[in-house]
């Protein structure tokens, strides 16, 4: 794999404040994603100018220190970039987290290569990035089994396997991948590329939504990956230190969907609040507890900060209970938004019932809400 010659075209100190990003993205996604919502839902388009636009803006840089291309802001703000692009698109919300979370990889990484050559152009964009993490996460768990393996060979490793879904990937897209070492217990982390000889990506099934966001099956069939490429092997300490980031920065969809949901529900209120007064999980009840988990999600953010460090097991355990509150207020406002809109809402293609197929993703994406329960039931 090669690096990209894309010159860099934003530096650190161009980039945006957290202040000044969040209003940038709120023109960006009005003008630029909010038209083309139901083309990303219903015909599965990709966004990619959308998404590379934001990384301009600094969407992709907050979690990456200035020396790298960043603006060393931390998590906080890349959660928060989530949110807002959920609030109008889960599909598009999920790519920011997938950029976010390998551009997280790399930032707590110790390859000088992967961190000096590669980071700064994930920071801005010019690489779109996505993250394989699905599978080790679920084997860590002990849910299922780890499906690359890894040979050592001079310069480097093969690996062979297949993940079943990769997200917000294409020949020139990086992502996040586990392997384990063959004949060892011992597992690696590295950045392979769409392009990479020996991988193929495969496009062969259609989901009920998230279609737009490029997904595909990986088989790696003699895939070569040189050390340049290698995050951490071994890498336990190293999942350690990215773990807390990985699972907060998605609280950010559940935050934008729930905000969405009981928005909707006010404006359906009034010319329908006589009737719907009498459903359960109203809006002003909603809205107290979403702001109770963005107060709590922001704290924890603030307290993982900018990586490379490891947090104490109660804020791991208060990271994995927001996010499964993030999974459980996700459902519970799509379905509670469906009843108040009423027959409406039965329409195919209607925001209501886009937003309830969305939550079920927020609810299923590993960690699954039935993995964090299981995580949490272990700690």
């Amino acid at each position: 794999m090669q690096a990209s010659e894309i010159s860099c075209k934003t530096s650190p100190s161009e980039m945006l404040t957290d202040g000044m990003l969040m209003q940038s993205l709120k023109q960006a996604i009005a003008q630029k994603l909010a038209p083309q919502v139901s083309q990303i839902d219903l015909q599965g388009v990709y966004p990619e100018e959308f998404l590379r636009h934001i990384g301009g803006l600094g969407a992709y840089a907050q979690c990456v220190a200035q020396k790298y291309g960043g603006t060393g802001s931390g998590v906080l703000p890349a959660l928060k970039s989530i949110e807002m692009v959920s609030a109008t698109c889960l599909s598009t919300g999920f790519m920011t987290w997938c950029h976010n979370a390998c551009a997280w990889y790399l930032q707590n990484s110790d390859n000088p290569f992967l961190k000096e050559q590669i980071l700064p152009q994930v920071a801005r964009g010019e690489f779109l990035s996505g993250t394989g993490l699905s599978n080790p996460m679920k084997h860590f768990a002990g849910i299922e089994k780890i499906k690359i393996i890894a040979t050592p060979c001079k310069g480097g490793y093969i690996l062979n396997g297949t993940l079943p879904w990769v997200s917000n990937i294409g020949d020139q897209h990086l992502f996040g991948i586990s392997a384990q070492i063959e004949g060892t217990d011992d597992y690696l982390m590295a950045i392979a590329q769409g392009g990479m000889q020996g991988l193929e990506l495969k496009q062969d099934v259609h989901f009920i939504a998230l279609e737009g966001t490029n997904t595909f099956r990986c088989l790696f069939r003699n895939a070569f990956i040189s050390h340049d490429w290698i995050l951490a092997s071994p890498c336990d300490h190293y999942v350690e230190y990215i773990k807390p980031g990985f699972i907060l920065m998605q609280v950010g969809m559940g935050l934008g969907l729930a905000q969405n949901c009981i928005e909707l529900m006010r404006r359906i209120d009034k010319s329908k609040a006589h009737v719907n007064q009498f459903l359960d999980d109203r809006p002003e009840e909603l809205e107290s507890e979403l702001e109770t988990l963005r107060l709590k999600s922001y704290r924890l953010a603030e307290a993982i900060g900018h990586g490379q460090q490891l947090v104490s097991k109660e804020i791991l355990r208060e990271v994995v209970e927001a996010r499964a509150t993030a999974s459980e207020l996700s459902l519970r406002a799509s379905q509670s938004l469906m009843l108040h809109a009423g027959a409406i809402a039965y329409v195919h293609g209607s925001v209501y019932e886009r937003r309830l197929r969305e939550s079920y993703f927020v609810a299923m994406v590993t960690p699954a809400l039935k993995h964090l329960r299981k995580v949490l039931a272990s700690m």
